[in-house]
């Protein structure tokens, strides 16, 4: 990782924006994503004595997908149609991935969501990282393609090749290198997960502005 390119890029936002995500203009910004409502609304739907009910899981999974700001319009009805047809034994293990994910054995979670949504060729990075990152929104990335390819080449992210395809591997070694990032900066600029990914893909098209 470049960390001066980091630095630098947090001096430039912090100047344009002091006080980081706590600035009248990133409030705005933050109002439109409505986070504190989707993580509430994420830690509701997804306590755990709610997996003892498979389909109410999916339909869960289904009202973040469609609620949330950082999901393109086109995937929330694919998923939506997709999820609700799937058969039972489909729902049963959609919800118990989406368990593993969040309170047991993540790469597992993560591998048997990713083999559902692959039978509906819908297998996107943002389906599958979308209801994790607000559930435990310090920790878990949302991996956003266009700003995960230019955070890779500009801030010089090592370990880091990204491919279309989502898997745990690159999923697991960009969540470690974006929490470390987050570590080396001013906490202003990472009240959570999203909004740091945010912070780079701004600062970058501020970068891009001033060449």
């Amino acid at each position: 990782m470049n960390h001066d390119k980091l630095k630098r890029a947090e001096a430039s936002f912090l100047a344009r924006y002091p006080g980081g995500f706590s600035h009248p203009e990133m409030l705005a910004i933050g109002k439109k994503h409505r986070m504190a409502k989707m993580i509430e609304l994420s830690h509701d739907l997804f306590a755990k004595k709610h997996f003892r009910d498979p389909p109410e899981i999916v339909e869960s999974m289904i009202k973040v997908v469609s609620r949330s700001s950082m999901v393109s319009v086109f995937e929330k009805p694919k998923f939506r149609d997709f999820a609700r047809a799937l058969e039972p034994k489909q729902k049963n293990a959609l919800a118990s991935g989406l368990q593993a994910q969040l309170y047991g054995d993540q790469q597992r979670g993560f591998e048997k969501v990713l083999k559902i949504i692959q039978s509906g060729k819908i297998a996107k990075w943002s389906l599958i990282s979308i209801c994790p990152v607000y559930f435990r929104s310090d920790e878990e990335v949302f991996v956003k393609p266009t700003t995960v390819k230019k955070a890779i080449a500009h801030f010089e992210l090592e370990g880091l090749q990204y491919k279309p395809q989502p898997s745990w591997a690159f999923y697991e070694t960009f969540r470690s290198t974006i929490n470390a990032m987050k570590s080396q900066v001013d906490p202003a600029l990472s009240p959570n997960s999203a909004a740091f990914t945010g912070f780079l893909m701004m600062s970058m098209a501020m970068a891009e502005a001033d060449y």
